[in-house]
């Protein structure tokens, strides 16, 4: 079956002829190239990174625009529909044991690493050999100070404001969704540029909370284990944040084009899936990193 067939709905469609697939190995093999280049200081790297991202961005272009055209020209039917679902599940439940990887860092710093440089249980020996007079508390940038002494940033400013902006935006999604099975195109879109508005609102104050803990706290990448799991935990979100933000923007304008329907809108939905999965994970965030 190729582009020019009839739909059929009886039948699984299956795009012919595809060039996105190569054209987006073409861009990583460039764009990985180029970074390996340019950490041995040779002058091509950074062309090479360059022309590699912008390959990426136009088979992005390409291959979801050609993905939306085939959905509104109605080649995708109910199984199809249920292919994309499954992808969807699986894709999310990789990114949790993305960030399971990195919670269980922090838990295996807090609750064994800290404790044993400390003297605790196996750690008796390290910590009367190397490390005595070592305070076991968290947030510790370990017994060497690696990066130097910093201050944490309070849970109870701009985290906790961050927090009811997302639990905010999870709210106006979830009414953008009510107004779409309703046929509330106007209240559709409407909603969808106050959930756009409050995800880009999160990344602009998380930047600023980087900005004053870097100048003004001391606390930084650099700054021991606090330091490296609290940047990696925090900035991972901010990067998802900020994919969902341009994602959800994306789906707004095709809403506003009239794409989606009552019966038919899983790009939407599975947009929605990602951005109440980034919700829940900024709740283990703040509890973990910034309360607790």
């Amino acid at each position: 079956m190729t582009h020019a067939d009839t739909p059929n709905p009886n039948r699984y469609f299956v795009p012919h002829n595809a060039p996105w697939p190569i054209v987006g190995s073409i861009g990583m093999t460039a764009l990985l190239a180029g970074a390996a280049m340019s950490m041995n200081g040779t002058a091509a790297g950074k062309i090479s990174m360059l022309a590699g991202f912008a390959i990426i961005v136009v088979m992005l272009f390409g291959w979801f625009g050609q993905v939306v055209k085939e959905s509104v020209n109605g080649y995708y039917n109910s199984q199809v529909d249920t292919s994309f679902r499954m992808g969807m599940i699986w894709f999310i439940f990789s990114e949790v044991m993305f960030f399971a990887a990195f919670f269980g860092a922090l838990f295996y710093a807090r609750v064994f690493m800290v404790p044993w440089l400390g003297g605790e249980g196996h750690g008796v020996m390290t910590n009367a050999l190397l490390w005595q007079g070592f305070d076991p508390v968290w947030p510790t940038n370990g017994p060497a100070a690696v990066g130097g002494g910093f201050d944490t940033v309070p849970a109870f400013g701009v985290p906790l404001v961050n927090t009811l902006i997302l639990l905010t935006s999870g709210l106006t999604v979830t009414m953008a969704h009510w107004a779409l099975k309703v046929g509330q195109r106007r209240s559709l879109v409407l909603w969808l540029a106050a959930t756009v508005a409050l995800g880009f609102f999160f990344v602009y104050l998380q930047a600023e909370e980087y900005i004053h803990a870097y100048q003004e706290l001391g606390l930084t990448l650099g700054s021991g284990i606090y330091g490296s799991t609290f940047f990696m935990l925090t900035g991972f979100h901010g990067m998802h944040v900020t994919l969902g933000a341009i994602m959800l923007t994306v789906i707004m304008f095709r809403a506003a084009k009239g794409h989606f329907t009552a019966d038919n809108h899983f790009g939407f939905e599975g947009v929605a899936w990602y951005w109440h999965f980034v919700d829940v994970v900024w709740l283990g965030l703040f509890v973990f990193v910034y309360v607790v």
